[in-house]
């Protein structure tokens, strides 16, 4: 328990655990009702604000001059970690640098690129859905892992015979479990992942081609090329970011419709709806939980007085249930419009593969709408235990096909 410096006493938002067993859709909504921006006093981290209503978390990311992301974008970051990395990686770098590395990267999305990327969606989640309904019974965070992680590859410039070399490296770097030997093997993984993406950067320098890692390998900052650390630093969070997002926005989506069969029953009859639903389901799943900014001056936001070099915890998911936004916000709607939905963020940060990711959705819904007659569950759903990725660690189904 946490006190408030209004005197209120509420749930450490930055609890990882209320992420797996609690309901912090009760607890974001009382802060929106009561204190939407309040301060969290923490016995053995540094304090922060927590933002929570839609108004005011777009307010603060809308302004990257008096809220920066340069001091780290999530709780408990490592800050020697952040402070090596800012300036040079898209997500802890401020303009003007930000737009600098950002227009590098987006140079790489050619015609070519994008129609090979599309094509790489279709054929992957083609399979996914055929393969998941073949075997009966699937865990859906398996399955819903491929997919992105194919797409952040191909968009790389990963050869696909390294595809599932990847994908499991991805699978153990980006694991949350709290044991030791997770922990080393966590650690291992990304040294793997360092060492093959130092030897593309290698090729890709002498022989570029049409992918992010030659756009970032042959881009200059500053005048000069960038050099390998900045390379890296910026797939590796593309790399994070792409997979997060789409697999478990994938998995809370296939849940919501088991929840509501009406509404799996309205998207089967309107499939024309796929795209206001693939909406729905970035607003419903949320699956970035916080990011974060830093004051750089004193300033003044939802009535409380935020001192220079004050944290602020920007809650997504609550921003996106706020009921003066959405009417009726606890229920998932395929239908719904309009849908000012933050799950991409906002201003100077808002996700650079939001399309992707938006189309990677709407491939999928389509396939899954096509090819799967009925879901239900065949284990315990387990949450993750993280105040970062609302997602999930276990999602056991049975999935059967039409006829």
């Amino acid at each position: 328990m946490t006190t408030l410096r209004d005197a209120e006493t509420v749930r450490d938002l930055s609890d990882p655990e209320l992420y797996r067993t609690g309901d912090p859709e009760a607890v974001w909504a009382r802060l929106r009702a009561r204190t939407p921006v309040c301060w969290t006093e923490r016995a053995h981290a540094p304090g922060y604000w927590s933002v929570t209503s839609h108004a005011l978390v777009s307010q603060v990311l809308k302004n990257a001059a008096v809220y920066s992301s340069e001091k780290g974008m999530r709780l408990d970051a490592d800050p020697a970690a952040t402070a090596a990395s800012a300036g040079k990686m898209l997500i802890v770098t401020d303009p003007p640098r930000h737009g600098a590395i950002r227009r590098i990267i987006n140079s790489s999305f050619t015609p070519a690129m994008v129609r090979r990327l599309t094509d790489t969606m279709r054929r992957t989640a083609r399979s996914v859905v055929a393969e998941a309904v073949a075997a009966g019974e699937c865990d859906l965070v398996d399955v819903a892992s491929r997919l992105p992680l194919s797409v952040i590859c191909d968009m790389l410039g990963v050869p696909e015979a390294d595809w599932n070399q990847m994908l499991a490296l991805t699978r153990t770097a980006f694991g949350t479990s709290d044991t030791e030997g997770d922990a080393l093997r966590r650690s291992e993984a990304h040294t793997e992942i360092l060492v093959y993406y130092s030897e593309l950067i290698r090729r890709r320098r002498k022989e570029p081609g049409e992918d992010i890692v030659s756009a970032l390998a042959g881009g200059t900052l500053d005048g000069r090329p960038l050099t390998d650390t900045e390379v890296y630093l910026n797939c590796d969070g593309l790399i994070s970011g792409g997979n997060e997002t789409t697999r478990h926005a994938t998995v809370g989506g296939v849940l919501a419709l088991m929840a509501d069969p009406g509404e799996f029953d309205r998207l089967r009859a309107r499939p024309e709806l796929v795209d206001t639903a693939v909406q729905e389901i970035l607003r419903f799943t949320s699956p970035a939980l916080h990011v974060l900014r830093t004051a750089t001056r004193d300033t003044e936001l939802g009535g409380q007085r935020i001192r220079e070099g004050d944290r602020l915890a920007l809650w997504l998911p609550s921003a996106n249930r706020d009921e003066q936004v959405f009417p009726d916000s606890a229920r998932f709607d395929v239908g719904r419009t309009p849908n000012r939905h933050l799950a991409f963020a906002a201003g100077t940060h808002f996700c650079l593969g939001a399309a992707l990711a938006g189309q990677e959705l709407r491939v999928l819904f389509e396939e899954i709408v096509r090819a799967v007659r009925h879901v239900e569950p065949a284990g315990p759903v387990r949450r993750l235990r993280s105040n970062l990725v609302w997602g999930y660690e276990s999602v056991p189904v049975r999935m059967e096909g039409k006829q």
